[in-house]
Parts: C-alpha cells; structure tokens; sequence
C-alpha cells in the first residue's frame, strides 16, 4: 500500500471518529445502561463465552462505550480467569523493529479487585478501572507469565501448560464497527499491535494453542449501517463477532456466507 493510500486511509478515519464521537456525545446513561444489560446478556450467551477459561475483557469508561462491569463480574463468578488491559511504555530496548514506544498487555484480576475499599484498580484520566502499578509484578499475563512482558514473546507458545497460557476469548471496545466485522479503535493501534504479538505467540506454540476469538461490544450507535464499511488498513484486525447494544450478534461467519 502506497503512503498516499495509507495518508488517505487515517484521513478518513479521523473523519470517521469526529462522526461517531459527535453522535455519542448525545447518548445519556440510562440509554447506555439499558443497551449494555442488551448486549453482555447475548455475549453471555456466546458458546465460545460458556467454553472460555481464560479471556480479556476491557474495562469500560463512564460513558459514550458498552458497560463490562456485569460482564467481568459473571465471568469471576463463573471462575473463569480474566484478563484486562494494560498500556505502558516500555523501559527494555524493543524485542521487533515494529514495536511501538507504548504497548499493551492482558493482567489477571480477581474478585478481590472489585470489593469495597480495594485499591488494586484506580480510575485514569478517562475514568477507566486500571490495575495498580504497585501490583503488576505479582499478577498473571496473557503468556502464562507474570508480570509486564515488556514486549517479549515467549519463544516456546506457551511452556506452563495448555491452560496456563494464551487467552481464548478477548472482548474488544471500540469507536466504530461495520457489519462485515471492521474495527475502528481510538487511534493508538494497541489492540492490533497485541494481536500481532498474540499471533506470534500462537505460531510459537506448533499447533498446541488457537487464536483468542474476538468479539467486538458495540452501542447501536457505533454500527455503521448496511453496505457502509470502515476505513481499513493491512495491521488492521477483523473481530470474529460483533455483539450490538440491541442484544443482536453478527459472526464473520454470517458474512461469509452472505457473499
């Protein structure tokens, strides 16, 4: 892809985001509220969710995206493992050419996280729930590690055990979605750079471990229309299932099918 195009592709997904950013602020919280109950009911309902034993759930802001407090909380009372983002930049020098100054890993987080008085979670400037950095070296990664990985791959996929690393199940935020299973993020790249990573990561592992299916959580309002699609470039990932703040579900298998 030539810079002009790639130039011509981020222009229109600025655009994109201005659009979607504009009509979100206009949503108030009970029309929030009452999509979220929609949509983590229909993930819940998932086979790959009820399969899951270790998954990454994003930890939502105040407003203008799908609420995952319900979620992570009946994932913990299902024992499944979850796992939540964490941006940081790096201190070690970078483990491939393409990594970014700031990268993103998955942490574990236990119920203890989520009781009164806890103070392992701390809200950012977005308001969004993040693990503390005084607890980070002690908490489980998506590798089966513990601590940041700093951006490192294990070179083995996995040596700990089939169920002891990798992540099965990753429910991912974004800006906008189109109903052939295109994501528009906030413009960092952090989840497709951990992809990239988590690919590696698979690959490592010689048929021993899967890529986690993705499932996208939308507000209605985040779903483009029939035959409108979002911009896209090549490090761009696609998410297996898109579940909207109606309760509907779109798999890229439905998609496929429709062609």
């Amino acid at each position: 892809m030539s810079a002009s195009d790639m130039a011509a592709i981020q222009a229109a997904k600025r655009d994109l985001r201005r659009q979607i950013k504009s009509v979100l602020s206009g949503l108030g919280q009970h029309d929030i509220a009452t999509q979220s109950a929609h949509a983590v009911r229909a993930l819940l309902s998932l086979p790959e969710f009820a399969a899951a034993r270790r998954l990454s759930i994003y930890l939502s802001m105040p407003s203008s995206e799908i609420s995952t407090a319900e979620l992570v909380s009946a994932s913990l009372r299902l024992r499944k493992r979850v796992f939540v983002p964490c941006t940081y930049k790096c201190t070690a020098p970078p483990s491939r050419p393409s990594q970014p100054g700031s990268i993103m890993d998955m942490v574990e987080v236990t119920a203890a996280d989520f009781e009164d008085g806890a103070v392992t979670l701390k809200p950012d400037r977005w308001g969004i729930p993040c693990v503390s950095t005084e607890s980070l070296a002690a908490r489980a990664n998506e590798f089966g590690g513990v601590g940041l990985t700093e951006g490192v791959v294990p070179k083995d996929g996995g040596r700990e055990g089939e169920e002891e690393a990798g992540l099965d199940v990753i429910v991912m935020p974004g800006l906008a979605f189109d109903r052939e299973m295109g994501r528009v993020g906030h413009g960092k790249g952090f989840y497709d750079y951990f992809l990239s990573r988590m690919r590696t990561f698979v690959e490592e592992s010689r048929g021993r471990k899967r890529m986690p299916f993705l499932v996208g959580l939308a507000l209605n309002e985040q779903v483009l229309p029939p035959g409108q699609t979002v911009p896209t470039d090549p490090t761009d990932w696609r998410v297996d299932a898109l579940v909207a703040g109606d309760g509907s579900v779109v798999r890229a298998s439905d998609c496929d099918s429709a062609r």
